[in-house]
């Protein structure tokens, strides 16, 4: 939960009043204005600043804490002659601390990546502490990582995970200090903005049950205003009495619920601007379809996202370092079988022993793919004559008893083997190890719309069809297990997939 508008003084007159602000400028308005005055923003750079220097403090704070259990308190023993006793813990400690600010600025910037340093007020505690557990586990997994690739065997992975639930529990703790003290000044009305909301319709009703049901986000309704006052005691006036009543009030700041014209905003505006009261427009759009929906602005233009599709930048992460590390791996462990096969190729039919083609990857870029050949060499001038034969259904081409495939490249595919060379790929980031498998060029050309999704994540060497449905002819049933596969994806389901691959490659069920 936010505190970013903690409220201002209360005093007669407009000076203690904020600035006008709009979540757009329509028409030009503020070509009109004869003053620019900055408004503070929610969560400044002061506030900001200070709770990056508490979090730092806490994480200190819990370091030496977990230090202090793990090893017990040094204590730096007086005299010359007993400097060579605490030297070793002197260092031990020096290279704690070291790691200590490196683990300290890596929580900061989690925070930071979670936008844990300006929360808006209507953030559930929950979530504040789901988003911070994430960047709190982040960070120590970044320090084990870093911790592991540094070689450095003197700082106990013990201590670090400790470190970690410690931070949890200190970290959401005073937020969760500030978040009731912050709700206490609220419910005394210490703080509060007194709010006027223009339109007394259904949405402005709606407006003001929600500020009334949620004390922590800082509103009192005053009451409405609309062109065509009902009689409802709530109801103070039109919007032409918006000075007298917004003064009579001591309003703070004006909701526009209405399906305002242009004119009567502009109108506002400016009277707002003259009263400095902070203006806000609540759209009511597309049916309530935009009513939870987020406002942002893309090149200084507010853009109100109505549906979003979230992307695991953790997980796509951590499944890139997986790929390369196990493409390395597989690299050098397959060297040896690949050379054998390159020679087997050599010796069983002319022409070279890689074969590259062109593929369609993740959202249809056009890649080379490597392969083991294991065709006679033109094989693909022949395919167009061999389509009548097809023995799959749908776009894409495979025959049970291709004729162009060489007696060494037969048992190749039964094994898998010719496929060990798009490791490369994966290492290179065009494939990943699991994902759907990619198509020849032609075939991508016969997809239909529908199955163009399938190309929205890398293609794998093994996927979700390779384990289940390896000999099943269908088209359709090979699209359903890959978008099954995208919809579902995670680490634990590639782990999975690769798993079971190993016992399909050894039943030799390739062709």
């Amino acid at each position: 939960m936010s505190d970013t508008a903690t409220g201002r003084a209360r005093t007669v007159g407009p000076s203690n009043r904020a600035v006008t602000t709009l979540n757009s400028d329509p028409a030009g308005l503020s070509a009109t204005t004869t003053e620019s005055v900055a408004r503070p923003k929610p969560g400044g750079l002061g506030r900001q600043a200070i709770y990056v220097l508490i979090d730092l403090v806490m994480v200190c704070i819990g370091a030496i804490f977990v230090y202090s259990m793990r090893f017990g308190v040094i204590h730096v023993p007086a005299g010359i002659n007993n400097i060579p006793t605490s030297l070793p813990h002197l260092l031990a400690l020096r290279g704690y601390s070291g790691f200590l600010v490196l683990y300290a600025a890596l929580i900061v910037l989690a925070c930071i990546s979670q936008d844990l340093y300006r929360t808006p007020r209507d953030l559930s505690s929950i979530a504040e502490t789901i988003a911070l557990g994430k960047a709190v586990g982040l960070a120590t997994v970044v320090l084990v990582l870093f911790i592991f690739i540094s070689g450095n065997n003197e700082i106990s992975r013990l201590v670090v995970i400790c470190s970690g639930l410690v931070n949890l529990v200190t970290l959401s703790g005073w937020r969760y200090a500030k978040r009731k003290y912050v709700s206490h000044r609220l419910r005394q009305g210490i703080g509060t903005q007194r709010a006027l909301i223009i339109g007394a319709g259904k949405l402005g009703h709606d407006l003001a049950a929600c500020f009334e049901q949620n004390h922590e986000l800082g509103y009192i309704v005053c009451g409405f205003l609309d062109p065509h006052p009902n009689g409802e005691p709530r109801v103070l006036g039109t919007v032409d009495d918006l000075r007298r009543i917004a003064l009579a009030q001591f309003a703070d700041e004006v909701f526009i619920t209405l399906p305002a014209d242009r004119e009567m905003v502009k109108k506002v505006f400016v009277e707002a601007q003259t009263l400095r009261l902070n203006l806000q427009v609540v759209p009511d759009l597309y049916d309530g379809l935009g009513r939870h929906a987020p406002i942002r602005t893309i090149g200084g233009f507010p853009a109100l996202m109505i549906h979003g599709q979230s992307i695991p930048t953790l997980g796509l992460a951590l499944k890139r370092v997986f790929d390369v590390c196990f493409s390395s791996i597989g690299i050098l462990l397959s060297a040896p079988m690949m050379a054998a096969a390159a020679l087997w190729i050599r010796i069983d039919s002319p022409g070279p022993v890689f074969y590259s083609a062109p593929r369609v990857g993740q959202k249809g870029r056009r890649f080379s793919c490597h392969k083991l050949r294991t065709m006679i060499v033109g094989a693909d001038t022949t395919k167009n004559t061999l389509r009548e034969a097809n023995e799959r259904n749908g776009p894409f081409f495979k025959l049970e008893n291709d004729p162009r495939v060489t007696r060494c490249g037969y048992w190749l595919r039964r094994f898998s083997i010719d496929e060990l060379p798009q490791l490369f790929n994966v290492f290179l980031g065009d494939m990943s190890l699991v994902g759907p498998r990619p198509h020849p060029v032609d075939d991508f050309e016969r997809y239909s719309f529908e199955n163009l999704r399938r190309l929205e994540v890398k293609p794998g060497m093994t996927g979700l069809w390779q384990i289940t449905a390896r000999r099943d002819p269908s088209f359709d049933t090979n699209m359903k297990l890959d978008l099954d596969y995208i919809e579902q994806w995670s680490l634990w389901v590639d782990l999975k997939i690769l798993a079971k691959t190993i016992p399909e490659v050894l039943r030799a069920s390739g062709r």
